[in-house]
Parts: structure tokens; sequence; C-alpha cells
């Protein structure tokens, strides 16, 4: 008989070859591409901007992207067939919860937690990942979260919420997030929240060092050392407020105090020749990376259009992180149960 180092060893393969995940509301792929990174195979992405399907279709064709609307996705969803699907994973769009978006909460048309838990409800999963704005953590939507938490309850898993700040997985951004992970009882007791890197994430100016002197601007290098710090959460991603901006006027002076011109995105770096007393804007490569996604993932779509699906996106470092503590939790339980049955066989 093998030992049970390698057995485990085996059932680890065949565990991170199995895990399937259903993805609603992709947007542009940050946590799909996290998620992907933790070993997760994607039956399907759903999502209903073209854009923003058509970014995850140039990225990963072999992707089964559905561009439908959320709401129309769950009243068929009973006529589709994914086979077995361990993790319901998706942003829900965060306007009903953000100080932008006049936090409205269940009030707010936008609002599709509820489509969400339809989906939870009909595919019945192991597990379930859901991500938005840190302010769906303030007081005010205490009894929301609760409902949300015991919907979840009746449907068989065992969740929590839980603040997650982007800047301690390597993202060089703050961003926090309210994150919610529920599993199955059966599994909930292996499960354990991401803990920080031990090393601090990229400055802005570490980060982006390189592309600010793609052109060989001669003030790149001053100007990296300046921005010695993480950027501020990205924000302006909303439809309904205006172009590819930084954020309202408090967070452009955040940009500001790092070097940065807030108002509005560049076609290109700096030129050569780019005045050493003003300040670079950003590109969205930059913002990309700023959001932890790789070089080689690109937008479709024009300037704005692209800068949306950046500034909306997960960050992919903190997607993978969490993922891998869920892939971690089913394959720990499946584990210990084989571990058990091979002691009483050998007993």
């Amino acid at each position: 008989m093998p030992s049970w180092s390698v057995l485990r060893r085996s059932m680890e393969r065949r565990e991170r070859k199995s895990l399937r995940s259903l993805e609603i509301c992709a947007g542009a792929g940050g946590q799909a591409l996290g998620l992907e990174q933790a070993g997760f195979k994607h039956a399907a992405l759903v999502e209903i901007d073209p854009l923003a399907c058509a970014t995850l279709r140039s990225n990963r064709p072999g992707w089964n992207v559905r561009q439908v609307d959320l709401r129309d996705f769950a009243q068929d969803l009973s006529a589709e067939s994914f086979g077995s699907v361990d993790l319901v994973a998706g942003g829900v769009p965060c306007p009903p919860f953000s100080v932008a978006g006049a936090q409205l909460g269940h009030e707010d048309e936008r609002d599709l937690f509820p489509i969400a838990l339809e989906i939870v409800e009909e595919i019945r999963p192991k597990a379930v990942l859901l991500e938005n704005v840190r302010g769906l953590l303030e007081p005010r939507f205490d009894s929301y979260r609760s409902f949300i938490i015991e919907t979840l309850r009746r449907l068989g898993l065992k969740g929590e919420w839980k603040l997650l700040n982007a800047s301690d997985f390597g993202v060089p951004q703050l961003r926090p997030r309210a994150i919610c992970v529920a599993l199955r009882p059966e599994y909930w007791d292996y499960f354990g929240w991401p803990t920080p890197l031990p090393t601090p994430a990229p400055t802005v100016g570490q980060a982006l060092g390189n592309l600010m002197n793609l052109h060989r601007w001669q003030g790149a290098e001053p100007w990296s050392q300046r921005a010695n710090r993480v950027a501020p959460t990205v924000v302006g991603g909303s439809k309904r407020h205006g172009g590819p901006d930084l954020g309202p006027t408090r967070a452009r002076k955040q940009w500001a105090s790092l070097g940065v011109d807030g108002i509005g995105i560049a076609d290109e770096p700096p030129p050569v020749d780019f005045p050493l007393n003003k300040k670079p804007k950003l590109t969205i490569r930059m913002v990309a990376t700023l959001q932890g996604f790789p070089d080689d993932w690109t937008f479709c779509g024009r300037k704005t259009a692209a800068y949306r699906q950046v500034g909306n996106a997960f960050p992919p470092p903190v997607a993978k992180a969490v993922g891998l503590a869920i892939r971690k939790a089913l394959s720990a339980k499946k584990l210990a149960t084989r571990q058990l049955e091979l002691t009483e066989l050998t007993a």
C-alpha cells in the first residue's frame, strides 16, 4: 500500500484539476484570473458588458464567457448544464453600498445580491465567494449582511464577512474590500482567512517606475522616489460619473501627493522631454498594474471603457489568496476523510 504522503500528493493533484467555479459579474476578469491562479477551472463566466466580455475572451479564448444580464441568467439557469460546480464567486455591483452610489442598499435597483443568492440556491456549490466595497460593512448594513449570511445558512452554507486590504497581498494599492466566504459546514472548520504577506506591498514608485521611464523621461527616477507609498483606492469606474479620472477631488489630492495628475488618463507614459515640474498622468496599463493585473492582461474598448473595467476590478492577487484558502478547505476535508478511511483499513 502506498504511503500516506504519496496518497496525499496524489489527491491534492486531482483536487487541483477537479475544482470548478461559476463566476458572476465577471467584469474584466480580476477575480476570475485570481481564482484560476488558485487552481479553479471556470465552468462559465457571466457578464453583461460587451467590452468586458471581449476582454475576457481576448485574454482567455478557452473560457466559457456568457454575455447576459444576471437576472436573465438566473431565470434560465435550470435549463443550463454546467456539471458539478464547487464554487460560485463574483463581485456584484458596488454602487448600492458605496458613498458615490448614495448607499441605498437593497432599495437600489442595481443590488444583485438577491439574484446571486438565487444562483447559489440553484447551483448548490460547496463554497461561495462574494466581494463588494468596504461600505457594505458599515453599521447601516448590519441587517442586510445578516440577511445574506442567514440566506446562505438556509441553503446549507456557513459563512462570515471579512475586510481585506489589497496592500496586504502584494497589491500596490490600499483597496479595502468586504469579502463574504461561505462553505458547507463539513468544510468550514478547515477554512482560514488568508494572512497578510510578511513583506510590504510595492510603493507606487516601485510598481510604476519602469512604465514611467518607458520613453526615457528624465524625471522618472525622482518621481519614483517621491511616489513612496501604496496608492489610494482606484475609483472612477462608474458609468454615471464622467470619464476616466482617478476619482473625486479628495482622491485627486491623494494622487497629487504622490506626484500624479488624477484628472484624466494618459494615452502614453510621459515623453523624454516631459517637464520636470509637471505631474504625469497614469495610463491604463499603469492603473492595471496598481490593481495587480499581470503585464500581458489586455483590456478591450476605448480609454474610458477600458478604465471602467480596470477601476471596477477585484485585484487578482487578493482573489488568488482567498481562492487558495477555499481550495485548501475543500481539499483538507477530502484528505482528512481519506486518511480516516486508511486508518480504519489498517487498524
